[in-house]
This record gives structure tokens, sequence and C-alpha cells, in this order.
């Protein structure tokens, strides 16, 4: 399981890497102020920290729990998971191409993309994200459940808020997408 481990890491390395050096591409942002959610990004951040510290241990327990994945058919589900949440999540950021932005961010020139992944969710990347976290609980440690909920509580009032962005710059189109497709998961949310 350590091997699996550090080939998680090394690909949650790599994504990441890819993610900040492909968003010196994008449009500039408008400023809309100091965001509100600066604190959550970086207690996210910790927590991801410590939890990747966490799952080095090997012999991780909850009472008679095991927390450590022990079933080889479920750590091969899992990262399969992973590999498809963060194929998913790229996907999407090349479709968006420039337009791309952090989140809840307002870009100059914005363009609505429905294209692509867009054309099966608002939010892939998010939604790429969170299948990602998924696959990393069921392929290491069940610790990336606590990451992968905040991150599906966060992630949503990103949604949320994007949307109403999204609706102001689009008012005619972006509702007729919205109507068209699902927040996060295809055919269900």
């Amino acid at each position: 399981m350590h091997l699996i481990g550090n080939l998680i890491l090394t690909i949650w390395i790599a994504f990441w890497v890819y993610w900040f050096v492909s968003a010196f591409s994008s449009k500039k942002s408008v400023h809309l102020g100091e965001s509100r959610f600066a604190l959550v990004r970086v207690g996210i951040f910790l927590m991801a920290v410590i939890l990747v510290r966490v799952s080095q241990i090997s012999t991780a327990k909850l009472g008679n729990f095991q927390l450590q994945q022990a079933n080889p058919f479920v750590a091969i589900t899992g990262f399969i998971l992973l590999l498809a949440g963060l194929a998913f999540a790229i996907w999407a950021r090349l479709h968006l191409a420039k337009n791309w932005g952090m989140p809840m961010t307002r870009k100059k020139d914005p363009v609505l993309v429905t294209s692509g992944p867009y054309h099966y969710v608002r939010h892939p990347i998010y939604a790429g994200i969170l299948i990602a976290l998924l696959g990393t609980a069921l392929a290491t440690i069940l610790y990336w459940l606590a990451i992968l909920v905040v991150l599906t509580a966060y992630f949503t009032v990103c949604a949320l808020e994007e949307e109403k962005l999204m609706t102001e710059q689009f008012p005619q189109a972006y509702p007729a997408y919205k109507k068209s497709t699902r927040m996060l998961i295809p055919f269900v949310l």
C-alpha cells in the first residue's frame, strides 16, 4: 500500500503543478473585492497537508474500524476514480482555456463555455476534483473523506456564487444552459 500511496501523492503533485503553470495563460480577472473564502482555502490546504502526513501511518484504525485500505479491488477502483476525476478536471480546464480562473472570479471579456465536459455538467472541474478525492480515499486511507466533505460544501458554495455571476453576465444564455445541464453529477445533481 505504501507504493500506491506514493504514486497517488506524485499524481496529485503533478496535477497541481500543471494547474499552477497553466493559470498563467488565463485572462485577467476583474477585481471583486477581497475573497470571502481566503481563510477557507488556507484551511483546506492545511487539512490536506495534515492528511498526507496522517495517511503515511501504516496502522490507522478508529476503534475496530480499519481506515487504511486493505482490499486490493477497492484500492484499484479508487485509483481508477482518481485518474478519471483528474482527467475530467483537466479536460474541463483545457476546454475553458483562457477563461479559467480561481473560484468565484469574474474574467475580462467572458465567454460562456457549454461544450466538452461543460455539455454534461456546469462545474466539471469541481466534479473531477471531488471524484479524484473519493478515489484517493478509497485507494489509500479514509481520512481523505474529511477533505471530500469539506470540499463538497466549499465547491457547492462556489458553484452557486459563480452561477449568480454567470446569470448576470449572460442573462439570456445562462438560464437556458442551466436548465439543460446538471451542476456537478451528470443526470443526477
